[in-house]
């Protein structure tokens, strides 16, 4: 085991956070999760990035508390969203020692991890590897943060303490976007190195078109990009609802704006898709009160500006070449890339091991994808698909809360950015980790639901909203 100047600081700030309560732990943690390209500490390969360090601590913290370790171990009652998520990781970790080795042979796979066979960048019988532990792993931390998550924010301080955390994530994936084009411009990319350490293959100084990939705290741009989808999401939805606007409007702004500089063609593909999701928030928002001024300004002015940018690009020669070199440099052109059709064939071999295992799934970990839907039918197969449906739908598609509190606007705003990252994971998804900052939004969500009696604690809270 190795502990890295980055993972020192971090259990400080978890020894910290116990010590001030479990608040200061759901905040750190959902924050910490922004730092995707850092590794706390190293066991053998194994990469454990701050917030799953963090979690720890928040577990502590939790379980030591009545309240919120009753209101956890209820989260898995089978009405719950978690009983199901339960259900994906049991099935999951089971599938992940048992497939590839009762069904060793059975079908040609692209592996995540290493294997007994040599790697040669294309398939090889299927086998155990070593990202069958490691996608276990990740897939009991996510329960966990799930489970934790639904805890504390069963009250109205976990609550506020869970909303805060998520705004600090997106925040920080703010800033260091910025941070990320700053230090490239000025020649000191050294300056984040600190948090550049995990095992992973770093693409932060790439470049396309001569224009900089915007990595930010991630590995890679189309990381960055899903990322950046969900803080778009969830942000642009509290701006509409009218809670703390200047803070969320501007982090909503300047992620769109990102999303359009990254060149990454998941940002590109999916900021419309999040853009409609928004205006029909806007347009559902309509007729409440006073808090719902900015949705009314969405569904009155964007139809013609809309419309007015259309003509100018229609009009202007050199304004159409250029959006439309910038989209075929993007996005286009990656389909044809040698990148674009690696992607294709994992998902194409990936649909197979589907099919050869009979529904089953090869098993979590084995197989590598390049979406979300297909690596789950592929590790997980039938049944992991069915459980992770029932949980997306008891988390988000059902309403939450009083209608026009704060927890129902936050409730459609952890949707709403779920719904981003989610866009994301069906473009670019390698495995169905979908990570402690999804965990977060879907417990936030579920936490309401379930809870009748609960939301009246919370109505001071929304009171407000």
């Amino acid at each position: 085991m190795s502990l890295e100047p980055i993972g020192v600081l971090t259990i400080l700030i978890g020894l910290v956070c116990l010590y001030l309560g479990t608040g200061a732990l759901t905040r750190g943690t959902v924050t910490a999760s922004v730092l995707g390209a850092s590794s706390a500490l190293f066991i053998g390969p194994a990469n454990i990035p701050p917030g799953h360090v963090m979690l720890g601590f928040l577990a502590l913290g939790a379980m030591t508390r009545r309240r919120e370790s009753v209101a956890a171990i209820r989260s898995l009652h089978p009405n719950e969203p978690g009983f199901w998520f339960a259900c994906l990781a049991i099935y999951g970790i089971a599938s992940a020692f048992l497939m590839p080795r009762v069904l060793a042979g059975i079908t040609e796979i692209f592996p995540l991890g290493t294997t007994v066979f040599d790697d040669t960048g294309s398939t090889v019988p299927l086998a155990p590897g070593s990202s069958n532990l490691a996608q276990s792993v990740y897939m009991a931390s996510n329960l966990l943060c799930f489970v934790m998550i639904v805890g504390v924010a069963s009250s109205r301080g976990g609550f506020a303490a869970t909303l805060s955390g998520l705004i600090g994530y997106c925040v920080a994936n703010t800033v260091f976007a910025f941070a990320d084009l700053a230090t490239y411009a000025t020649g000191t990319q050294d300056l984040l190195g600190f948090m550049r350490n995990a095992r992973y293959t770093l693409h932060t100084n790439s470049e396309v078109g001569g224009m900089k990939r915007i990595v930010g705290s991630f590995t890679e741009a189309s990381v960055f990009a899903r990322s950046t989808l969900g803080v778009f999401g969830f942000m642009g939805t509290l701006w509409l609802c009218g809670h703390r606007s200047v803070l969320t409007g501007t982090v909503a702004a300047l992620s769109l704006l990102l999303i359009i500089l990254s060149t990454s063609s998941t940002g590109l593909a999916g900021a419309p898709i999040v853009l409609c999701i928004l205006y029909a928030t806007a347009i559902s928002r309509l007729g409440h009160g006073s808090s719902a001024r900015h949705a009314a300004a969405v569904v009155f002015w964007a139809p013609p500006l809309a419309i007015a940018g259309l003509l100018l690009v229609l009009l202007d020669p050199a304004v159409a070449t250029t959006i439309r070199d910038y989209v075929d440099m993007a996005v286009l052109d990656k389909a044809g890339s040698t990148s674009g059709i690696e992607r294709s064939s994992w998902n194409v071999v990936s649909f197979q091991n589907f099919l050869d295992s009979w529904g089953l799934g090869v098993g979590l970990g084995t197989a590598r994808a390049s979406n979300f839907v297909i690596a789950l039918l592929a590790t997980t197969g039938i049944p992991g698909l069915f459980f992770y449906s029932i949980f997306a739908i008891e988390c988000f598609a059902r309403p939450r809360g009083e209608a026009r509190s704060l927890d129902a606007n936050v409730a459609v705003a952890a949707r709403n950015g779920a719904l981003g990252l989610l866009f994301g994971d069906l473009l670019v998804g390698t495995v169905i980790d979908q990570g402690l900052f999804f965990c977060a939004l879907a417990a936030t969500a579920a936490a309401l639901r379930p809870r009748r009696r609960a939301l009246r604690l919370l109505q001071p809270l929304g009171a407000r909203a």
